[in-house]
């Protein structure tokens, strides 16, 4: 009984248009189902995390993508699976750009990349949703809410665990530390 070896699977950076990863992963697992190459595509990851914003005075949790315009093909890439991504996956869908370095033979990352980034994915499921950093020291902010409303200042320090921001603000001429929620605050325009 004469056994075909085991595919080596290998991880390797695509590149696509930002904003468009889940469609594109999507349309490759359609793709190398109907071709019948599932058994060569272990796995599409797109480095996200659950992070939380601040919009309308209300909290919301959205996933942030951590690689924008890339993700991650772990894969035992032949001449054949090469060729369905070059003639059908890039041809056919605009936003599938390529692989990184190149597009006809791609190089498959060095692992302790992959390592780094698995190791971020798991530790930001560990920790949960945590705040998306709004502000900075030394950005120029107005109040827009509370006692100092319509006051301006320039944020001094962030506490992002306390989604609180330490902001110097002027008051009778002369500069105060207010310490304010992310949600009294909107960057001065």
């Amino acid at each position: 009984m004469n056994r075909s070896p085991k595919p080596e699977f290998k991880w390797y950076a695509l590149q696509t248009f930002s904003g468009y990863e889940k469609k594109v992963k999507e349309y490759i697992i359609e793709i190398i189902e109907r071709e019948g190459l599932s058994e060569q595509l272990g796995e599409i990851l797109i480095p996200t995390q659950n992070v939380f914003v601040m919009r309308g005075g209300k909290r919301r949790t959205r996933e942030k993508t951590d690689l924008p315009g890339y993700m991650l093909v772990n894969a035992a890439l032949d001449k054949q699976l090469l060729h369905v991504f070059k003639e059908q996956i890039f041809k056919q869908k605009r936003e599938a750009i390529k692989w990184l370095p190149t597009r006809d033979h791609p190089e498959p990352l060095l692992q302790e990349d992959i390592n780094r980034i698995l190791g971020r994915i798991d530790e930001a499921r560990e920790t949960g949703d945590k705040p998306d950093m709004p502000y900075s020291t030394g950005d120029a902010i107005r109040v827009i809410d509370g006692p100092f409303n319509n006051f301006s200042g320039i944020v001094d320090d962030v506490y992002p665990d306390k989604m609180k921001v330490r902001v110097m603000v002027s008051i009778f001429g002369r500069k105060t530390p207010v310490e304010l929620d992310y949600l009294q605050i909107t960057t001065e325009e």
